[in-house]
């Protein structure tokens, strides 16, 4: 009985252990262990694997994915990290700039901006191409001069009352429509996602004057292009200086989330009742909510209230009176995802999306499978 315990540990839990981590390789291939039968069932696999949906609001998505090997829980985390594709600023045309940013730096910081557009309604740019249209390209212009303000009082020092502008903030940021544009997307749909993005500063006299083109890719490339630097071109009247924002398809301006990250469920075990002052111990041990301390026939008992809640600080270890009271473990196929969308598409939308890419993948591994045996 013992055995078949420790086996089933080994196959299900990851153990935390004062000293180190057991059971961290994936076991449960076929014949590994005897009486347990681990070829792959189609069948077994649909009836243990499913998706809960533990939180959603319009920015941030918490769901447990059940059933699964971590292979294929991180090639999900690194497609939503780095394939969903969305929007971003590809290149700057600087026609004035003559605040204290440089050209480069305020390209790269532009490229950044996360943009509020449907990425599926547009399609990829052809590589070499100079000119965008209004299926590849969104055109943005940002025109901001600093001024003197008049009213202000003249023994004031504060920057908000001297000056007019001073701050250039991305809702200075005007979308241009190309083409058809004006006619596919109201107005007011098409901008960053946030208006509140600081920019620059300028002081009296200083201007920004450019035009930004956004561009459809992926946080991930194979290709890795140069990120280019700034062009001059003497000869329109001002001297126009164009900077490209090169960056192909490998850049973090085209990732659409914050973060996307995954932690195994923890498993908590009390091994032996804990009672007395020892339970207020052991609560104190772990992050708030995860021990909770009962009064039973006028004892104090700890017991396990919600173990999803502990980071696994292993606090417990440093306590030598109760680190032997404990078992830490987490469930091998219980993943929590957490994801956080930049604003451009709802994390749910992110989720499905990727999804589809990943069955993309899949077929396409088939597909190659099935050339090969032809071949």
């Amino acid at each position: 009985m013992a055995a078949t315990q420790a086996v089933e540990e080994m196959r299900t839990r990851v153990v935390l252990g004062e000293f180190g981590v057991r059971n961290v390789h994936t076991t449960d291939f076929p014949g590994n262990y005897s009486g347990y039968d681990d070829a792959w069932d189609q069948d077994r696999f649909e009836k243990n694997f499913r998706v809960d949906i533990v939180h959603m609001d319009e920015n941030t998505l918490e769901f447990d994915m059940v059933g699964i090997d971590a292979a294929i829980a991180n090639a999900f985390r690194r497609i939503l990290l780095a394939e969903v594709p969305t929007m971003a600023v590809e290149k700057v045309l600087v026609y004035n700039n003559t605040s204290i940013v440089q050209d480069e730096i305020l390209a790269h910081r532009l490229g950044l901006i996360p943009i509020l557009a449907d990425p599926r309604l547009f399609e990829y740019r052809n590589q070499g191409e100079e000119e965008g249209t209004e299926i590849d390209t969104l055109q943005f212009r940002l025109q901001v001069r600093c001024t003197r303000n008049p009213n202000a009082a003249k023994d004031s020092s504060d920057p908000n009352e001297l000056y007019v502008n001073h701050k250039v903030y991305t809702r200075h940021m005007t979308w241009v429509p190309l083409g058809n544009q004006a006619d596919v997307f109201p107005e007011g749909t098409i901008r960053p996602v946030h208006d509140d993005i600081l920019i620059a500063q300028l002081r009296p006299g200083q201007e920004i004057d450019l035009v930004m083109h956004c561009v459809k890719g992926i946080g991930e490339n194979p290709v890795s292009l140069p990120l280019g630097g700034v062009k001059s071109d003497c000869s329109s009247p001002w001297h126009r200086r164009i900077t490209e924002f090169l960056t192909g398809k490998d850049h973090a301006k085209f990732s659409p989330v914050a973060t996307a990250s995954y932690r195994l469920l923890p498993d908590i075990t009390l091994l032996e009742p804990v009672e007395g002052e020892a339970a207020e111990e052991l609560s104190r041990c772990f992050s708030p909510g995860v021990i909770e301390v009962q009064e039973v026939q006028g004892k104090k008992l700890a017991r396990v209230a919600n173990a999803r809640l502990d980071t696994f600080s292993r606090e417990i270890f440093r306590n030598e009176k109760l680190k032997k009271a404990v078992r830490l473990a987490r469930v091998r196929d219980h993943y929590i995802f957490s994801v956080e969308s930049t604003g451009v598409l709802p994390p749910d939308v992110l989720v499905s999306e990727a999804i589809k890419i990943l069955m993309g993948k899949c077929q396409r591994f088939l597909d190659e499978l099935d050339a090969v045996q032809m071949d």
